[in-house]
């Protein structure tokens, strides 16, 4: 009997990512009467897309997301489709008082199996670790630790 790897009449892939993006112009507007509404949109929008969601989770300026990778999408593509669709779900509701919109940009990570209890775990505690460092610390941060830098 040959191995899968002999052949590979198979894909296989796990690919974690860490994504992390923010609202415009950096406004609190993810109040904590509404953000489980979204996050729970993000969630199932993720799944549709076949990239569940192990956590999200965030601060009235931004959101961390930790999902796995669809062998059939890109990143970008992905991040665009759930920008688009929570800004447009977060207006249809009104449940800002504004216009509600993301920042263009964004951050994505990938995230070894063997550290995505950590990950979890850094996500959850979001609003613990935000009483400690700014978003914009902890985003210089992530640059740093990746090998990113900002000015490119």
């Amino acid at each position: 009997m040959k191995h899968a790897f002999e052949t590979m009449s198979h894909s296989y892939n796990k690919i974690w990512i860490h994504a992390i993006w923010a609202t415009k112009e950096r406004m609190p507007l993810i109040h904590a009467n509404v953000e489980n509404q979204i996050h729970q949109f993000i969630n199932e929008q993720l799944a549709e897309l076949g990239c569940p969601a192990k956590i999200i989770n965030g601060m009235p300026d931004h959101i961390h997301c930790l999902f796995l990778l669809s062998p059939q999408k890109s990143v970008a593509e992905i991040i665009k489709h759930i920008k688009g669709s929570s800004s447009h779900f977060i207006n249809q509701q009104n449940m800002v008082a504004e216009k509600f919109a993301w920042q263009t940009g964004y951050a994505a990570y990938s995230v070894s199996a063997s550290v995505v209890g950590k990950v979890v775990e850094y996500i959850r505690n979001q609003k613990g670790h935000h009483q400690k460092k700014t978003f914009l610390q902890e985003y210089d941060e992530f640059l740093l630790a990746y090998g990113l830098d900002k000015n490119d």
